[in-house]
């Protein structure tokens, strides 16, 4: 079948998550990404460390072999003039470039629009950075971390007296997400226009579009809202829960829902109660509702406890640990993960899969995240590159 991207190539000189992980998911629908590495390998080939060794040397990592999969990789030098002609007679006949690199970085790598365009005005660029251009931040570096704590998601999140960041890295991958859904769009554009353009992601605009419902509500009323660990604000029950083995999550929004986690409680009489009238009340006076559910639980395994609240048609889960995630039935039957073999590591890992499905052209993972400059050779001579010119290039440090 053919793959909705085939016959598009990508160059990207992305770094951590925001900009390779964009490159993935257009790999994943059948773009030729050629990742493009420094020759001592790019700081995010050693994130989450797997391979076997000792701590005192780099070892390849978990978050490479999620953001290279379906990639091919080589290693250049772009700060050399070399490595300059070498990029630019790749740009010739690339369709995106992937830079998360900040404005004077892709200026003297010969990577910022202007250059670009000029070699190839078809050619999109997809680039990601903490805060965006124009402001008075632009210059600053950030990772997701910052992001979450100045779109207040982290001061929403634990207690007041201790503001807690996700485990997650949630900014960086919405961000990816949300550049390769710009880089699409630019594609698309580019067939009407003929042009390419800037497609520019934000980690920073990325956490206030998600906070975006929590600053509307601030702006609106003022109401000046402080963490209140996992119990929700605006509806309940809406919390976590402790069982006799375990946690759950129970999340009730709507009146037909609240109507019958009251039933199952045995508190019919509170749908009458005016504390409890809409979700707004039920949120203002989640304590308490909290504190029911959590007397209910108290009594119930985690299995006896998420049997009844299926019965009765409310949303519930178990809170996981990493390894019941692995081992759950659903996510096992589902496949959302593949198991891919990479070399060096005693067996294959699982790899999550593009999160969305289409049905007549979906995103598969083909092959394993490159060893750093695997396939240097190959693209070197593909663009017309003799034996000893690569020979000569590896000598003097360009790949």
């Amino acid at each position: 079948m053919t793959k909705v991207l085939d016959g598009i190539r990508v160059l990207d000189f992305g770094r951590y998550i925001a900009g390779p992980y964009c490159g993935a998911l257009l790999a994943d629908l059948g773009a030729d990404v050629i990742r493009i590495e420094k020759r001592d390998g790019s700081e995010d080939r050693w994130m989450t460390p797997i391979m076997p060794g000792a701590k005192t040397t780099e070892r390849e990592g978990a978050m490479f072999m999620q953001m290279n999969r379906n990639k091919r990789g080589m290693t250049l030098d772009p700060m050399k003039p070399e490595g300059r002609a070498i990029a630019r007679r790749m740009i010739e006949k690339a369709d995106v470039v992937i830079a998360n690199l900040p404005p004077e970085t892709l200026a003297a790598m010969g990577l910022d629009y202007p250059t670009l365009s000029a070699i190839n005005p078809r050619i999109v660029l997809a680039t990601v950075s903490a805060f965006g251009h124009g402001g008075p931040y632009s210059n600053r570096v950030g990772f997701d971390g910052v992001a979450q704590t100045m779109s207040g998601m982290a001061y929403m999140t634990g207690t007041p007296d201790q503001p807690m960041r996700a485990a997650a890295p949630w900014v960086d991958f919405s961000t990816a997400i949300s550049s390769a859904f710009g880089t699409l769009a630019a594609l698309m554009a580019r067939q009407q226009t003929g042009r390419g353009q800037v497609v520019e992601g934000a980690l920073l605009a990325t956490a206030i579009t998600v906070m975006n419902a929590q600053l509307i509500e601030q702006s609106a009323l003022g109401i000046n809202r402080v963490a209140t660990l996992n119990r929700g604000q605006t509806a309940a029950p809406s919390d976590l829960f402790r069982c006799r083995d375990g946690w759950i999550i129970c999340l009730v929004n709507g009146n037909p829902l609240y109507k019958r986690w009251a039933r199952l409680m045995g508190e019919p009489h509170w749908l009458e109660d005016p504390r409890f009238a809409t979700d707004e009340l039920r949120g203002d006076h989640g304590e308490l509702i909290s504190e029911r559910m959590s007397a209910w639980t108290a009594t119930r395994t985690v299995a006896e406890t998420l049997a009844e609240l299926e019965k009765a048609r409310v949303p519930a889960s178990p809170v996981y640990s990493l390894q019941q995630t692995l081992d759950d039935v659903h996510v096992q039957a589902m496949g959302f993960m593949q198991p891919l073999a990479y070399p060096g590591l005693a067996r294959p890992v699982p790899v999550a899969r593009m999160p969305v499905k289409l049905s007549e052209t979906p995103g598969t993972i083909e092959h394993r995240a490159p060893v750093l400059g695997e396939h240097t050779d190959a693209i070197m001579a593909e663009l017309g590159y003799s034996a000893g010119e690569i020979a000569a290039f590896r000598e003097s440090g360009v790949i």
